[in-house]
């Protein structure tokens, strides 16, 4: 795959946060800083909306079965 390059433009503070990360994250680039934050926000997006019944399900029984129910 041939890797491509874009320039964007940012403020001043938002460079400021984004050397502040990439020290913190001991990333070596912006790209790996702003890829670790959009993975992270995936993550949580992935865990809020599959993680809704968290604590509320119950083991599977076997009352839950179908056929064994009357109506």
């Amino acid at each position: 795959m041939i890797s491509t390059t874009s320039t964007i433009r940012i403020s001043k503070r938002t460079l400021r946060l984004l050397d502040e990360l990439k020290e913190k994250f001991g990333a070596k680039s912006y790209e790996d800083v702003i890829l670790k934050l959009i993975l992270e926000y995936r993550r949580r997006i992935i865990e809020e909306y599959f993680g809704v019944d968290r604590d509320r399900i119950t083991e599977f029984s076997e009352e839950d079965r179908g056929e064994d129910r009357e109506y």
